[in-house]
């Protein structure tokens, strides 16, 4: 039973997972037709009304009570659904296909951006293991980003500013799970509904006044038409059944050892991208591998049992420090 229990909430984990991973290069397609501020707005709408409908028929209509936190509801849904999917979006779309790789490599900090904000914020300073990991998670995410050319970081790249939006929209989503940690007494489901549907409503008078003012124009339906496919599968995957995949593969696994299926996300968007034709270099592989490696190695660190993992992965549990320091001095010998 327990058995069986692990396998599904692993299973759940992982389509969650590369869910995500492809969507940043279904994203990149459908951006090249629409704005990403639309783009989030009717991605999330439509999500919204689904979650809307499931949330009614399984919880009824006192679920949608906001009893008296509609201010809570509403700031952390923007984090979620303004900052994060805006902020990426934007970000991806002017970093342009290398965008797509750093949006993914961000997702997987999330961890890392977590452990930050409570250590600034709630004075939990983490212990010198995971600081190390987080300096190390760091420098592969900064080979990520620069390919190895730290000419990346001159403000006349242009690159900067996108940089800052991707990072600053992640940081959002950390903000807005965190947020979930307020509604312990509500369902996951209820929790998710009501913050789609209120930090979507701020979405909403963001792309209207942006209407308003000139900068955003409405798609037409020719190009909503051009990108159906790509609005169905973000809506469908990565906003619904990835949500609901992962939450459901979080209380069968625990957030601990489920946060290591969140390494599947760059995994995925590396085979996409490079059946799409992108040329992947070594320092975005190698500077991937150092982000898994020292995300794992902190996750199978904290303790707890892990007799429920594949030996290979207890095995790099005990060896991954070695394995990261080879990873880096291969790098830097390129350099």
């Amino acid at each position: 039973m327990l058995k069986n229990k692990v396998l599904l909430g692993a299973v759940l984990c992982l389509i969650a997972s590369m869910s995500w991973g492809a969507m940043f290069p279904v994203a990149h397609e459908a951006l090249k037709h629409i704005d990403p501020f639309y783009f989030s707005f009717i991605r999330y709408f439509v999500v919204g009304v689904l979650l809307a409908v499931i949330l009614y028929f399984k919880e009824g209509k006192s679920a949608f009570r906001l009893e008296g936190r509609g201010l809570a509801l509403t700031f952390f849904g923007s984090m979620a659904f303004v900052v994060y999917n805006m902020g990426v979006f934007l970000g991806q779309q002017k970093m342009g296909t290398a965008g797509t790789i750093i949006a993914s490599i961000m997702e997987v900090l999330m961890p890392v951006i977590t452990i930050v904000l409570l250590w600034v914020f709630a004075r939990r300073k983490p212990n010198g293991t995971t600081l190390r990991n987080i300096a190390i998670a760091f420098v592969g995410a900064l080979f990520v980003i620069t390919r190895g050319d730290f000419t990346f970081f001159s403000m006349g790249n242009g690159q900067f500013l996108p940089l800052l939006s991707i990072l600053i929209g992640v940081t959002g989503w950390v903000v807005y799970s965190l947020g979930g940690a307020q509604f312990k007494a509500w369902s996951t489901l209820r929790y998710s509904t009501l913050t789609c549907i209120l930090g979507n409503g701020v979405a909403f008078l963001v792309v209207a006044s942006g209407t308003a003012a000139g900068w955003l124009d409405v798609p037409s339906l020719e190009t909503l038409s051009t990108i159906k496919y790509e609005m169905a599968f973000m809506s469908l995957l990565p906003g619904l059944v990835a949500l609901l995949s992962w939450n459901k593969g979080l209380q069968l696994l625990s957030s601990t050892h489920g946060v290591l299926f969140i390494n599947f996300v760059p995994i995925t968007t590396f085979v996409i991208i490079a059946f799409q034709g992108y040329s992947i270099n070594a320092f975005e592989i190698g500077g991937t591998l150092i982000i898994i490696l020292a995300l794992a190695h902190n996750t199978l660190s904290q303790g707890g049992s892990s007799s429920w993992m594949p030996r290979p992965i207890r095995t790099y549990a005990r060896y991954s420090r070695f394995q990261l320091f080879k990873v880096m001095r291969s790098l830097t010998s390129k350099m």
